[in-house]
């Protein structure tokens, strides 16, 4: 993959690690660090990058629509009563990545988030405190500045992890933390820079 800002064929300057799959493009232009502040979306999130571990982030971003039909939308309140059956039939399911490990992890971390969200006000505030309610702003200008985690990514971490959500290591937090724009990790050259600089979210980007 090239590590190089890429001008394509629209003439808009993007980051370069979508590359030029169309599908992929279309995820970095109206998703990747627009600022996500949906308990459900949130959370939806964070299970979705604990299954990367290992993996390519465009495998999962493939899968995220069978994700979505197997594990009920990710709505916690629902996936928190798994049975061991539905562990089997998810384990059997190949339109998703089929870890038993991950699997459970992501039952264990629904638990976490609806202790979180009968405890005070909500799984986004809590993720957002983090960063004072706004994006934090890089400005790097190469692929190879922007690093894997932080020491706050680690500092989060080590909270969800105390509150029992799994596969939620540094590296993890903080890839979850440029995807939902807690952070904006799109390079200065990129065109979305700007626009994910904004402290309130902006309406979806439409991709072009």
């Amino acid at each position: 993959m090239s590590k190089a800002p890429i001008t394509h064929a629209d003439g808009k300057t993007r980051c370069p690690w979508p590359g030029e799959d169309p599908f992929y493009v279309a995820y970095h232009d109206t998703e990747w660090g627009v600022p996500e502040y949906d308990d459900r979306a949130l959370y939806e999130k964070l299970i979705l990058d604990g299954f990367q571990a290992g993996l390519s982030w465009i495998t999962i971003l493939r899968k995220r629509d069978n994700f979505r039909k197997a594990f009920d939308d990710f709505q916690p309140e629902k996936i928190v009563r798994y049975s061991e059956k539905k562990v089997h039939a998810l384990m059997n399911d190949a339109g998703i990545v089929r870890n038993r490990s991950k699997i459970e992890g992501t039952i264990l971390s629904a638990k976490g988030y609806l202790k979180i969200m009968e405890e005070g006000p909500g799984f986004s505030k809590f993720l957002w405190d983090f960063v004072d309610g706004q994006p934090i702003v890089n400005n790097f200008k190469t692929h190879a500045s922007v690093p894997a985690s932080t020491p706050l990514s680690i500092k989060i971490s080590k909270e969800l992890q105390a509150r029992n959500f799994k596969f939620v290591g540094p590296t993890i937090v903080y890839a979850f933390m440029q995807a939902t724009g807690m952070v904006n990790d799109h390079l200065t050259s990129c065109y979305c820079h700007a626009l994910c600089s904004k402290k309130k979210r902006p309406l979806r980007l439409k991709a072009t």
